[in-house]
């Protein structure tokens, strides 16, 4: 066996801590911005809707779907550096556009698209390809892919804070003429996270290095290796991947996106909806929420890395569906309670929001009668476009908190579950265009997402949009069933090692 120089594994590690940062900077450029997604482009393009919103989260995912293939497919042969480096400052550019969308007199919501489908091309980087390949000791693999998710979810966490703080901005700010920029809680976020993509690109080139280990923790030399290690082993590549339980994993990681894709797409139109909440009302209160739920993802993960040694990776993958489960059937409506009703065609502010509700509904039915508290003619509560306003019982506040905690408890476990098993499945083959699909899968997934609870929760309502998600959840437990002897990593399949 060839052993590993001491400063070939401070290197090794240099460079894995540095695909973390990587991890927790891109998931802070997509967090910061995506619960003001839907009040920002209320107020530059008044033409979109929540369908359109649908669209617009979904185009971030379009792009990353058509990238990570291609970005995997760079990476098995090339150095990984490369990809990391164009895919990030495809990001940065595209920060900056999504800044200046206010700036054009008419169809803005379709350049707000573009810029967020040019994030999403940026985003298909593959940072688990080289943690997994970098790291891909059996007994170590479960910990690296928990701490790249918990890096991951504390970005998620500080994203929000960041645009919590930044709606202490407002939503007019300061503009700069010369520039064509309005710095407001819109826009900063974004070119914030412009920046730390490029503090990201600059610790790539100045740590970042390149090296791989086998299952056993050996080292060898990459078809895509740029010479950066010398001494090293052949890979050893025996042995076919079970197909059979690739694709499962493509699908069940399908649905594991999708379902959290419809969770934080629809949290911002819900509490609109359901509480009656103002545009900057629900982005500060839901960024705090969901701060919440992040810091308990974190805790999750850490519990996880012990959890699995005792249980394994399957059966924590299962207990997470089921939880999810759970969490999206709490979300149904229940009760006889009505949420307070927006018309349109009031412009007294003065008047209570739901007083004409009284000549529609019986009294045991009606919601409670609420002045406007900021006394601005923002319409608020549930839109009268909507019909199922009018019959379809409100969420509760203290249902939407369990259903948020739930979920934040489950969808942690079964992310980092699915891409250990799928690491594992594959073995020591090169993962990059595997992974690309993998990660194109959950792509597809945030695509379809967004749409589906767009165009389900604005014709049909909660209720028919999360009994769907309900269904779908209980056949992908269905799935898991199938195939769960077929689940196990590419060694132990072929007798190298013992589970």
């Amino acid at each position: 066996d060839v052993v590993e120089s001491q400063e070939h594994y401070k290197s090794r590690w240099r460079s894995i801590w540095i695909m973390y940062l990587t991890m927790f900077l891109s998931s802070v450029g997509f967090s910061i911005v995506i619960m003001s997604v839907w009040p920002y482009l209320q107020k530059i393009d008044p033409t979109a809707d929540a369908s359109f919103l649908g669209w617009i989260i979904a185009s971030y995912s379009i792009g990353q779907m058509v990238a990570s293939p291609l970005f995997g497919l760079w990476s098995n042969h090339r150095p990984r550096r490369e990809p990391l480096v164009i895919s990030t400052a495809i990001s940065v550019a595209a920060n900056c556009l999504y800044a200046y969308v206010h700036v054009p007199h008419a169809h803005n919501k379709y350049y707000m698209l573009t810029a967020r489908a040019l994030v999403g091309f940026g985003a298909g980087k593959h940072c688990r390809i080289y943690i997994s390949g970098n790291c891909y000791i059996l007994c170590l693999l479960t910990s690296a892919m928990a701490n790249t998710s918990a890096c991951q979810a504390v970005g998620f966490i500080l994203g929000p804070v960041f645009q919590t703080c930044f709606t202490l901005i407002g939503e007019e700010g300061v503009t700069w003429k010369f520039l064509c920029l309005q710095l407001n809680m819109y826009t900063t976020p974004v070119l914030f996270g412009a920046l730390l993509g490029v503090i990201n690109i600059i610790l790539i080139f100045a740590i970042f290095r390149e090296h791989r280990v086998d299952d056993m923790g050996r080292q060898y030399k990459s078809i895509n290796s740029d010479g950066e290690g010398s001494d090293v082993l052949d890979q050893n590549t025996e042995g076919s991947i079970d197909h059979v339980a690739v694709v499962a994993l493509n699908v069940l990681f399908f649905v594991i996106l999708f379902v959290f894709a419809v969770f934080e797409t629809i949290a911002t139109p819900l509490t609109m909806d359901m509480y009656s909440w103002t545009r900057k009302e629900a982005v500060f209160y839901n960024g705090i929420i969901l701060s919440v739920i992040g810091i308990e993802s974190v805790i999750v993960f850490m519990v996880v890395k012990t959890l699995s040694k005792k249980t394994g990776e399957r059966a924590i993958l299962h207990a997470g569906l089921l939880i999810v489960l759970v969490g999206f059937f709490i979300l149904l409506p229940w009760g006889k309670k009505l949420p307070n009703i927006q018309w349109q065609e009031i412009k007294n502010s003065s008047i209570p929001r739901t007083a004409p509700s009284e000549m529609l509904a019986p009294f045991w039915s009606l919601p409670e009668l609420q002045l406007p508290s900021n006394h601005t003619a923002e319409p608020v509560g549930c839109p009268v476009t909507q019909s199922w306003c009018l019959n379809t019982p409100m969420i509760y506040l203290a249902q939407y908190i369990s259903s948020d905690v739930l979920i934040g408890l489950g969808y942690p476990v079964c992310n980092v579950m699915s891409y250990t098993l799928y690491s594992k499945v594959l073995g020591p083959k090169p993962q990059g265009v595997y992974m690309g699909w993998l990660t194109a899968s959950g792509s597809g997934a945030r695509i379809l997402g967004p749409v589906f609870v767009s165009q389900i929760y604005t014709h049909l309502g909660p209720r028919w949009a999360f009994s769907l998600i309900c269904g779908v959840v209980v056949v992908s437990l269905l799935l898991l069933e199938i195939v769960y002897k077929r689940l196990i990593a590419f060694s132990v399949r072929y007798g190298r090692m013992q589970e």
